[in-house]
């Protein structure tokens, strides 16, 4: 599948905080934690449980929210097909770093090890 203008200006409008219930309740079912959650989040885009209780406040949108983070530098290393779209391949920025934090989301909802999915160059 392949990400359109209209299918980007869909994500990077939804509100962050609408969706976080929703990824927490995603990993919470498969017996995760929040605290895993967090510590995902934190590792794509550098913002602890303070900063992100701040942007749900704000209610900012993924565009704002992804924007504002500062995307860890091995977060090219996310691939894989997450919602039918490949994750490398989408050219949007604001819908690709929102796959990431879908896939990252389904690796830990999964039952995958967090030294997998806080992906680590390997030397």
């Amino acid at each position: 599948m392949e990400v359109t203008a209209e299918k980007d200006k869909i994500i990077a409008d939804m509100i962050f905080g609408d969706m976080y219930p929703y990824l927490l309740k995603k990993v919470e079912k498969k017996g995760r934690t929040e605290e895993e959650l967090l510590q995902v989040i934190e590792w794509l885009t550098g913002f602890d449980k303070k900063q992100l209780d701040k942007l749900t406040a704000e209610k900012v949108t993924y565009k704002t929210f992804f924007e504002r983070a500062t995307i860890h530098p091995n977060a090219h290393m996310i691939k894989g097909v997450i919602c039918g779209y490949r994750v490398e391949d989408i050219t949007f920025e604001t819908t690709k770093k929102a796959r990431q934090l879908d896939k990252l989301v389904d690796e830990l909802a999964k039952g995958r090890k967090m030294e997998k999915i806080l992906r680590e160059e390997k030397t």
